[in-house]
C-alpha cells in the first residue's frame, strides 16, 4: 500500500517527516496523514515524491515489488566531502578536502556533500550540516539546489520559478528572498540538486 511504501521508502532515503515535508513544501502533517493512510497526495504531488524519493509513480504506489529493508538499491559508498557551501548569499568553495561521508546513489561520481553554513535555512538545515549534491545544471521548481550567482557566489537555497522569475528562498523568515529576472538569470549557474542533508551532532 501506498502508505506503508511511502514510510518504507522515506526511512530508506534517511529523511524524517520532517524533512520530507520540507523538500516537498507541505506540512508535516501533510505527510503524516499520507503515512497513516487518512489522505493521499493528488497526482502531481505523487509524481513529485516519486522524483524525489527516486521511484516510479507505480512503485512508490506499492505496484512493484518493494525493497525490504536489507535489499537497498545501491550500496553505500564513500562520497567526498568537497568544500563549503554557505547557507546565505556568500562564496562557495571546492578547495577544502573534508574527506567522505557515506550514501547510497547510483552514480557516485556524479555527487559531492557539503557542508553548510550559516543560518538562513534553519530550521530544517542547520549550520554544519551536510547536504548531499546532485551534479546536474538545472532545477525544477520547488527543488533545494546549490546555485551560483553573479561573480561567483554560491548559496543553498529552494529554487522557485513564478511567472519569468527565478525566486532562491531561503527557508529563514529572517533572511529575504532573491528575485531574479530578464538579463540577472544569466549569471545565475546551477551547480546541482541537494538530495538530502545529513545533521551533525
Amino acid at each position: 500500500m501506498f502508505k506503508d511504501r511511502l514510510k518504507e521508502l522515506r526511512k530508506a532515503a534517511g529523511l524524517s517527516q520532517a524533512q520530507l515535508s520540507a523538500r516537498m513544501g507541505v506540512s508535516q502533517q501533510a505527510v503524516g496523514k499520507w503515512e497513516s493512510g487518512k489522505s493521499s497526495p493528488g497526482p502531481d504531488t505523487l509524481a513529485a515524491l516519486a522524483r524525489l524519493l527516486g521511484v516510479s509513480t507505480d512503485d512508490l504506489l506499492g505496484k512493484s515489488p518493494a525493497l525490504t529493508s536489507f535489499q537497498l538499491p545501491y550500496a553505500q559508498t564513500g562520497i567526498p566531502v568537497v568544500g563549503t557551501v554557505r547557507a546565505g548569499y556568500g562564496a562557495l568553495a571546492y578547495e577544502e578536502d573534508y574527506g567522505t561521508e557515506l550514501a547510497s546513489v547510483k552514480d557516485p561520481e556524479s555527487y559531492f556533500y557539503l557542508v553548510v553554513k550559516g543560518d538562513s535555512m534553519e530550521p530544517r538545515i542547520r549550520e554544519g550540516d551536510l547536504a548531499l549534491v546532485h551534479k546536474q545544471p538545472t532545477l525544477d521548481s520547488g527543488d533545494l539546489g546549490v546555485l551560483i550567482y553573479g561573480e561567483g557566489e554560491g548559496t543553498l537555497k529552494r529554487y522557485l520559478v513564478r511567472g519569468s522569475s527565478v525566486v532562491l528562498q531561503p527557508f529563514n523568515p529572517e533572511y529575504e528572498e532573491l528575485v531574479l529576472s530578464g538579463e540577472e538569470l544569466e549569471h545565475l549557474h546551477v551547480v546541482g540538486k541537494v538530495v538530502k542533508t545529513v545533521s551533525q551532532w
